[in-house]
């Protein structure tokens, strides 16, 4: 049973809502953000990323840059570029991007579905990066972002949200100026469609945490806490739940994370395309731009020159909810055995290239002598995203990228 929770939202006024919604705060780094928050006082990095108010050489995990994001809440909801909604609602979040839609819930989830495993990973977290949005769910007392879920796809919740797009204009809807992807934002505040669509949610065995773990493990951990500390505790409290976009996992694409390598280990070309002719049939693409058209292709640049890679049948098991994945094959045949690449989280020979930069980036790295080859994948996919979770194994770092990615800003959900 999945637990889901209507809330009264904190948002922006309609004629600021493209200007405050923002990149998320993971996808750019301080100087990014200082850049395209420099002209935007609405902006929300000056709340999810607080260090571009502060001088440039502080330290990000520094309390004044936390206390920064907590002041600057404060004003943004003091000026009413955030105000707070009367009645609890469910929202639908709609985003378009290459001409295909896909329609997103919003609603809190519950901090004991995530503790019981109700909520189920794919992917390991770092004690620093929960440590650090912990930090900043505990002094803005909000989930100032979304975390992005999956859930099956079930007929008739899709039939109740497509209707009410049909015949409900949208709160906000723009075009974002940087990548071109639509955002629609609809309430949902009937209360007859709220119980139907959180009695089908409770029909669910679970929900999937598709994007952001550790934002995930961040806000729920911080909830958990606060029902430890506090001894009149009631399971009633806001901070039992933790805001989330919950999308169908037929309307959601994996997009390709690809890979590239410093060196070759000590080897020099020829040696290594020999070497990987033990557990890939290789075929030359010359300059071809060439791109891993199914499962178990890869596609590698090395030397000026492309080359197709296929794994041999015996180097990979489909029924195994592990090596079916090809960044399993790609990590354990060849980073690991071949280049030596033990740990991709903390192996500073490797790096990782996300779609949207692609095939370019990939020769453009290794054209310039920054790195040595380049490998491009064929996405994962959701059901083998889905089989991860449901098997409670975890997927290799650096696996999926979803795209597009959530607006922040839109919807703010207030622990008190």
């Amino acid at each position: 049973m999945v637990v889901i929770k209507a809330f009264k939202w904190l948002r922006p006024p309609k004629e600021i809502v493209k200007n405050l919604a923002s990149r998320p705060y993971d996808v750019l780094d301080s100087n990014e953000a200082r850049k395209e928050a420099e002209w935007n006082r609405y902006s929300l990095l000056h709340i999810i990323k607080p260090e571009i108010n502060l001088p440039v050489d502080m330290d990000l995990h520094d309390d004044r840059v936390y206390n920064k994001a907590k002041e600057n809440l404060e004003m943004f909801k003091n000026d009413w570029r955030l105000k707070k909604e009367e009645k609890d609602c469910l929202y639908i979040y709609a985003q378009t991007m290459n001409g295909r839609t896909q329609y997103g819930l919003v609603a809190c989830a519950s901090v004991e579905d995530y503790m019981n495993g109700n909520i189920k990973k794919h992917e390991l977290t770092r004690k620093d990066k929960e440590e650090d949005r912990m930090k900043h769910v505990r002094i803005t007392n909000a989930n100032m972002e979304p975390v992005f879920f999956a859930y099956p796809a079930k007929k008739e919740l899709d039939d109740i949200i497509q209707d009410f797009v049909k015949n409900n204009a949208p709160e906000y809807d723009f075009v974002a100026d940087l990548d071109g992807f639509g955002h629609q934002f609809r309430v949902i505040s009937d209360d007859q469609i709220i119980s139907k669509i959180i009695n089908l949610f409770a029909q669910m065995p679970s929900t999937y945490v598709a994007d952001w773990h550790h934002r995930t493990a961040a806000a729920a951990l911080v909830g958990n806490e606060k029902k430890n500390n506090n001894p009149d505790h009631k399971w009633d409290e806001e901070y039992n739940y933790f805001l989330a976009v919950h999308f169908p996992d037929d309307q959601l694409y994996i997009m390709d994370y690809n890979r590239v390598v410093k060196d070759l280990n000590g080897m020099q070309e020829s040696d290594f395309i020999e070497v990987l002719k033990e557990n890939f049939d290789i075929e030359d693409k010359w300059e071809v731009e060439y791109k891993p058209v199914k499962l178990h292709e890869f596609s590698m640049y090395l030397w000026w020159k492309r080359y197709a890679l296929t794994a041999k049948i015996w180097r990979y098991n489909d029924q195994d909810p592990i090596w079916v994945l090809d960044v399993t094959i790609l990590s354990n045949l060849v980073l690991d055995k071949l280049l030596g690449i033990k740990d991709l989280r903390t192996d500073k020979r490797i790096d990782f290239v996300w779609w949207l930069r692609w095939l370019g980036e990939l020769k453009r790295r290794v054209d310039s002598w920054e790195m040595k080859v380049a490998f491009a994948l064929y996405p994962v996919s959701m059901k083998q995203l889905i089989d991860i979770a449901d098997t409670w194994n975890i997927m290799p770092p650096k696996t999926t990228w979803f795209e597009p990615k959530l607006r922040s800003g839109l919807v703010v959900h207030e622990l008190e």
